[in-house]
């Protein structure tokens, strides 16, 4: 049986988080966890995962076809040309980095990774399917210059794990290795919102490139994280699209072909922060409650964690699952993601958003399993829900809110 090794990515992240939260408590650190981040944290990552399913062959044929129709030089694999290839690599992702914070188009994607007003090894997760995108347009030099797509697709795996270990901030500054490479204190500065720090410290493993370009700052004190303007919102769908909204906003209420042009391929303080505020209105649904205690929190643990199981199985059994049971699976996952963002949020809609969750489901397990006992038992279920609807609504949101939903 194939399995994909890939998979053991996640129950290993986990375990580096969870020691990291003990150390920060050893620390008496217990700020650098909050509930709320960590959970939407994790919940970009998943879906990066998912996506992954899906892309990374169509990438690997990307730089297949590159290589073979435009490559400059014919590589063999030998130590000189790993290394090579490993500076190669590096030095475009310090330029992809830079102008992903230079170019109003490129910070469309990449802000999401600077979303968190936490700092710790769950921010890693925080990558999206469209970075990846933009990635991949800028890792296509390696295989025009001739780097075989095997070679490449090694490099990238070790290079994407590095930047995983230097999003904490339990560890201090590592003597000598803060002049070759990125260390945690200089990520620190690179997810920094204080002004002095901004656009700072791009490097991804090897620190030279920030000192060569003048991109270089020590971290002096301790920086506050996230963006100039906080993002104040959990959702899962406006965390990704928001500044892809306010840039084509902007865009459209701007004068003229080269202004419009300007704005697209200028810097992101072009696009006004009132913004925001205007699209914030017309898309984020503002009826929410008020609760306290942990019975919600509980709900998206449970939820998280059994996305978690799912995506996991999901990957290891990627070579015996068909594409279309993977499609089902990977559209349940976003759902689920959608709606744990929506109940932090305690957002008392999220009960339509179940009641599509559940209807899926017995979709896809009629479509997969035939009519069974359990297809038939969740059909009937949804034709209760239709028929009880208003009373199923108010028991739900009092289950998970508790006593701060309105009769």
């Amino acid at each position: 049986m194939k399995l994909n090794y890939l998979a053991f990515a996640i129950p290993i992240f986990l375990l580096f988080t969870a020691l990291e939260y003990w150390v920060a408590r050893k620390q008496q650190k217990e700020d650098y966890f909050h509930f709320d981040r960590s959970i939407v944290n994790i919940s970009i990552g998943i879906a990066e995962r998912l996506a992954d399913l899906f892309t990374v062959g169509i990438f690997y044929y990307f730089y297949t076809y590159i290589h073979t129709h435009f490559a400059l030089f014919d590589i063999k694999p030998s130590i000189l040309l790993w290394l090579a290839l490993f500076l190669c690599t590096d030095f475009v992702w310090y330029w992809y980095h830079r102008l992903a914070h230079e170019i109003s188009l490129l910070w469309s994607v990449h802000v999401v990774h600077h979303q968190s007003e936490d700092f710790n090894y769950t921010v890693s997760a925080r990558i999206t399917v469209f970075q990846a995108l933009v990635r991949v347009v800028f890792w296509s030099v390696l295989p025009w210059i001739g780097f075989p797509p095997e070679m490449i697709t090694s490099i990238l795996l070790i290079h994407g794990a590095y930047p995983f270990f230097i999003h904490t901030r339990t560890i201090g500054k590592l003597g000598i290795l803060e002049y070759i490479l990125v260390t945690p204190s200089h990520h620190r500065v690179h997810h920094a919102s204080d002004e002095h720090y901004l656009d700072k410290n791009y490097g991804d493993v090897l620190i030279i490139w920030d000192k060569i370009f003048g991109t270089f700052v020590e971290e002096k004190e301790e920086p506050h994280y996230g963006l100039t303007k906080p993002l104040n919102s959990h959702s899962f769908l406006w965390q990704h699209f928001h500044f892809i909204l306010e840039l084509m906003y902007t865009v459209k209420h701007t004068q003229g072909w080269g202004n419009k042009i300007k704005i697209i391929f200028g810097g992101p303080d072009l696009v006004p922060e009132y913004v925001r505020e205007k699209l914030e209105q017309r898309f984020l649904f503002n009826k929410s409650v008020n609760a306290s205690g942990i019975r919600f929190k509980n709900y998206v643990i449970w939820q998280i964690g059994s996305v978690l199981l799912s995506l996991f199985l999901v990957i290891l059994f990627e070579h015996q699952i068909s594409l279309s049971l993977q499609i089902g699976v990977a559209l349940l996952i976003v759902l689920t993601l959608i709606n744990c963002g929506a109940i932090l949020e305690q957002r008392t809609w999220v009960f339509y958003l179940e009641y599509t969750r559940l209807a899926t489901a017995t979709l896809f397990a009629y479509i997969y399993f035939g009519p069974t006992s359990i297809v038939v038992f969740g059909s009937l279920f949804v034709v209760t829900l239709i028929c009880f609807f208003t009373w199923f609504e108010k028991q739900y949101l009092r289950l998970i809110y508790g006593s701060a939903v309105a009769s």
